[in-house]
């Protein structure tokens, strides 16, 4: 009879066990899955957020591009003390966009003017260094914002700078 009990009680703590390791089984499970489904949602979620700000910038770059104008070359007398120095530049300008560049094809007469007013007005020693032409370039930008509108050169390019 002792037996008995024994198996008895032995059959009923069986049971107990496997439901115990069904259940681990099943948590263990359930976690996974969660952890899984929480990544894939975050994985996807920046993958979308990757093609907006791609669109974005794209954009941006199409609004930020800028249309070339070339000026006529420039050959000028410099304000040196012997006067013999002369000087020829060719210059780009970058403005805004299409509506820009035709007010600055409207406006060549007054650009050139001012440009050879600032050119004139130099000597060779402040146009030989590499400051001197980034200054040059800074006020021709000033002096062509003035012309044009505020903000529409963005940058003066410097395409041929022959002194003698």
């Amino acid at each position: 009879m002792a037996e008995d009990t024994e198996e008895l009680a032995g059959e009923r703590e069986e049971p107990k066990k496997k439901k115990g390791k069904n259940m681990l089984l099943i948590i263990i499970i359930a976690a996974a899955v969660l952890a899984g489904g929480a990544g894939a949602f975050f994985f996807l979620a920046r993958a979308g957020d990757g093609k907006e700000q791609k669109k974005e910038s794209h954009e941006e770059a199409k609004i930020e591009e800028g249309v070339m104008v070339a000026l006529d070359p420039f050959v000028v007398n410099l304000s040196d003390n012997n006067g013999n120095r002369f000087l020829k530049v060719t210059m780009q300008l970058e403005v805004a966009g299409p509506a820009v560049m035709e007010k600055a094809k409207n406006k060549t007469p007054q650009l050139r003017d001012a440009v050879i007013t600032l050119l004139t007005s130099r000597t060779s020693d402040s146009l030989v260094s590499p400051e001197g032409k980034l200054q040059l370039k800074d006020e021709v930008n000033i002096m062509a914002n003035q012309i044009l509108g505020n903000n529409s050169v963005k940058n003066v390019y410097l395409t041929d700078f022959v002194m003698q």
